[in-house]
């Protein structure tokens, strides 16, 4: 059973974030043009309450969203606060923004503890770089960990997987002191690029030492190199870390010709690390994040849902209403460019040898 988390509500509220206007749209109508809807449990979207915010962030930090409407004009010299600003502008309306974005991974989150379904999916989520005590790198809310929590009520221990092209920080950060969720981050690294965290030596602390992995990416790396580097990590991980449930986040700005990225990944890479989680048949909530060229972030979740009902998908993009976005080729598959992966064969042995 797999259920999909999508309404109209939640789609245009995750459409206020300048950064992705419109890509939940766009993604989820070519799922539609697709017929993928036939195959899932379609879930509208219960808002997360201020409540459930607080499950994990801090409580001044909910009052601050809640009263930024009121206090905060464009062009207001007004002193933002709690990570609001540069790269999070303070949103129209962005308190009922976050309880949407939380409300759409709870939701899904919520459908597997009551066992409705056996994967759910919600590609609105994802959004791991926020903080408790504020917002961080396009991220107000962490529907990431509050999902994990929910999943917590019923679930013993939980491995969360994080495939964005940056690292999952918020998350990391959340759950670094527990042995009971484990988290692996695969990401590019070097000087300058954000957050500038998840170093190989980043593993945890007090009773979570160990239970954190990183891996830390160089430039250009392609499916095979990648998809190799998974495989070796992920199962030296599920030997000592047998887990009860996962959350996958699929941020797509790994994809190649991503404007944010500097990976060179198509689609395939990302479907064949969501075959190799699924492989194991325990309950899977998989997420968002991530993805700024909108077609190609589109073609790579309509794949990755096709992947998860088990079918094939034509070639041919189907004739819908934001076709045009994806010329000139009008084709799913994703091309990759030339540029050269830095991931020699002796730096992917150091860091895989490191982990295992």
């Amino acid at each position: 059973q797999i259920g999909l988390v999508m309404d109209k509500k939640l789609l245009m509220e995750s459409s206020k974030l300048p950064k992705v206007a419109e890509r939940g749209f766009v993604v989820h109508k070519l799922i539609e043009a697709y017929d993928l809807l036939r195959n899932v449990t379609v879930y509208q979207t219960k808002p997360g309450t201020e409540s459930d915010l607080c499950n994990f962030h801090a409580s001044d930090y909910i009052q601050y969203l809640k009263s930024i409407d009121e206090i905060y004009t464009p062009d207001d010299e007004v002193e933002l606060d709690h990570g609001l600003g540069y790269d999070c502008p303070p949103l129209d309306g962005v308190f009922e923004y976050c309880k949407w974005i939380a409300g759409g991974t709870l939701t899904a989150a919520k459908a597997l503890v009551n066992r409705d379904v056996d994967i759910a999916i919600n590609w609105t989520g994802g959004w791991h770089h926020a903080q408790r005590y504020e917002a961080e790198g396009f991220c107000y809310i962490n529907d990431v960990v509050l999902g994990i929590l929910e999943l917590r009520s019923c679930f013993n221990r939980i491995f969360y997987i994080d495939l964005d092209v940056h690292h999952g920080n918020g998350v990391e950060e959340a759950f670094e002191m527990t042995d009971k969720v484990f988290t692996l981050s695969l990401h590019k690294f070097e000087a300058g690029f954000y957050p500038g965290s998840g170093s190989l030596t980043d593993i945890g602390s007090s009773k979570g030492r160990y239970y954190t992995v990183n891996v830390p990416l160089k430039e250009g790396i392609h499916d095979q190199n990648y998809c190799t580097i998974f495989d070796r990590v992920f199962d030296a991980i599920n030997r000592v870390f047998p887990a009860d449930a996962f959350v996958l986040q699929c941020g797509a700005d790994g994809l190649s010709g991503d404007p944010l990225g500097g990976f060179n990944l198509t689609e395939m890479a990302y479907g064949h690390c969501v075959n190799r989680v699924l492989s194991l048949h325990k309950p899977t909530l998989v997420l968002g994040g991530g993805g700024y060229h909108i077609a190609n972030t589109a073609r790579c979740w309509t794949y990755l849902t096709s992947v998860i009902i088990g079918c094939q998908l034509d070639v041919d993009i189907p004739e819908h209403e934001y076709f045009t976005l994806f010329g000139p080729s009008f084709e799913l598959p994703i091309t990759t460019s030339n540029r050269k992966d830095l991931n020699t064969p002796e730096y992917v042995n150091m860091i895989v040898r490191t982990i295992e």
